[in-house]
C-alpha cells in the first residue's frame, strides 16, 4: 500500500536544516524528551504523521458540537495540503512562517503543507507575538486573529497571512485594508482538515467588498439544512457531508456569508438576534473584552444583554447606533475576568455561570 506521508519533499527545510526521513524522526524522539512543551507537541505530531499508519487521532474545537476526538485520514490531509498550495500558488521552496501549536488541526497541516509540497519552515513559539521572533521575510503565514493583531507593523516581512479560529473584529479589519500583505480569513474545522472556504480581508474589489462572503476551494460544495445551517460537501478531504452549526446565508453553492451560531441564537419577542453580528457592530465602540448573551425574560421570552470585562464605575456610555432596536441589550452585566477556553475564545456559558445568570 502507498504510504505518501512517508515521503519527505526533498525541498523540504525545517529551521533551515534539509532532513531525510530518518534523521527527521531522530530529531523528533529527540524533542520528546529535551524539548520545551511545545516541542514535545509537535514531536507527537511528527511521529504520528511519520508513523506507517494511514491514520492519526485530532481534536475537534466543537464547531460542530461536543469537542471530541476523531480520526483523520492521512491521504486526506495531503489532498487538503495540495489545494491549499495550488489556491495560493505556493510549492516548492515557499518560506513559511509555522507560528501554531500543533496541538490543533491549523498547526498540524501548516507541518504537513511543508513536508509534502516541499516548503521552508520555520518553527517559532505560538504566542502573542509570533513575527518578534523572527527577522526573516516569508511567503506565508497561518495566524489566529490576536496574533495579527499584534504583528501589524511587521506583516509587511509576509506575503501571505491565512487567519483563522475566530472571526476577525471590524476594527482590526480597518487596519489592514493599507498593507501589502495579502491577508484571507478562513473557514474550516477540524472535520474539513482546516478550511475549505476563503474570504479576502484586504486587496477587495468593490463586490468582494459589498458581498463579504466566503468562497468555496475546488472541489468544495454548500446547502443549508432547515435550519440554515451549513452543510459541507467536501470529498477530497472528508468521506460524510459535515453539518455545522453555523448559521449562514447561502449566496451560491460556492459562496455563503457567516451569520452566527446556532446555539447563540436569542430568540428574543420573536426575533432572532445573531450575538456575532451584534458584537460585529460594537467592537467599533467598546474597547474591552465582551459578548453578547441573553437571560430570561417573562415577556420576551429571552432578552439581550451585554457581558463585559470590566468596572462599571469606570465605563463610558455605550452608543448603540447601527443597531435595530431589538438588537439592543437591555442590560449590561460587569464581570472582573471572563473565563476563556484552551484555545483563547470566551467561554460563554462558563462566565455567564460565573455571574449567576
Amino acid at each position: 500500500m502507498e504510504e505518501p506521508w512517508l515521503e519527505i519533499h526533498p525541498d523540504f527545510k525545517l529551521n533551515g536544516k534539509p532532513y531525510t526521513l530518518s534523521k527527521l524522526i531522530n530529531v523528533a524522539e529527540a524533542m520528546q524528551f529535551e524539548g520545551d512543551k511545545e516541542e514535545k507537541i509537535l514531536a507527537d505530531f511528527l511521529l504520528n504523521w511519520l508513523y506507517p499508519k494511514d491514520t492519526l487521532l485530532a481534536s475537534t474545537s466543537g464547531s460542530t458540537g461536543s469537542p471530541k476526538t476523531i480520526t483523520l485520514d492521512k491521504s486526506k490531509m495531503i489532498a487538503s495540503a495540495k489545494a491549499t498550495g495550488d489556491y495560493f500558488n505556493l510549492y516548492e521552496g515557499t518560506t513559511a512562517l509555522h507560528c501554531l501549536s500543533a496541538n490543533y488541526i491549523a498547526g498540524k497541516m501548516m507541518m504537513v503543507r511543508a513536508l509534502y509540497l516541499g516548503w521552508h519552515i520555520d518553527v517559532v513559539i505560538p504566542n502573542k507575538y509570533p513575527l518578534s521572533q523572527t527577522k526573516k521575510e516569508y511567503d506565508f503565514a497561518a495566524m489566529v486573529p490576536l496574533q495579527l493583531q499584534h504583528s501589524i507593523d511587521e506583516l509587511h516581512r509576509v506575503k501571505k497571512v491565512i487567519v483563522g479560529g475566530a472571526p476577525v473584529s471590524p476594527v482590526l479589519e480597518q487596519e489592514l485594508q493599507s498593507l501589502s500583505t495579502a491577508l484571507f480569513a478562513t473557514y474550516g474545522m477540524t472535520e474539513t482538515i482546516t478550511h475549505i472556504a476563503i474570504k479576502k480581508l484586504n486587496h477587495r474589489t468593490d463586490e468582494e467588498q459589498k458581498l463579504n462572503a466566503y468562497t468555496a476551494l475546488p472541489n468544495v460544495s454548500f446547502t443549508v439544512d432547515k435550519h440554515n445551517c451549513l452543510v459541507i460537501d467536501a470529498p477530497d478531504v472528508t468521506s460524510e457531508k459535515v453539518i455545522t452549526n453555523d448559521v449562514v446565508n447561502l449566496i451560491s453553492e460556492s459562496k455563503f456569508t457567516w451569520l452566527g451560531r446556532a446555539d447563540f441564537v436569542i430568540n428574543s419577542g420573536g426575533y432572532k438576534v445573531h450575538p456575532e453580528q451584534v458584537e460585529q457592530v460594537l467592537e467599533l465602540v467598546i474597547d474591552a473584552p465582551f459578548f453578547v448573551a441573553s437571560v430570561p425574560d417573562s415577556e420576551l421570552g429571552e432578552k439581550v444583554v451585554l457581558i463585559v470585562e470590566g468596572k462599571e464605575d469606570s465605563f463610558p456610555e455605550i452608543d448603540y447606533v447601527g443597531l435595530h432596536s431589538f438588537q439592543v441589550p437591555k442590560k449590561v452585566f460587569f464581570i472582573d475576568e471572563m473565563i476563556y477556553t484552551t484555545t483563547g475564545k470566551v467561554n460563554r456559558n462558563k462566565t455567564k455561570e460565573k455571574l449567576k445568570l
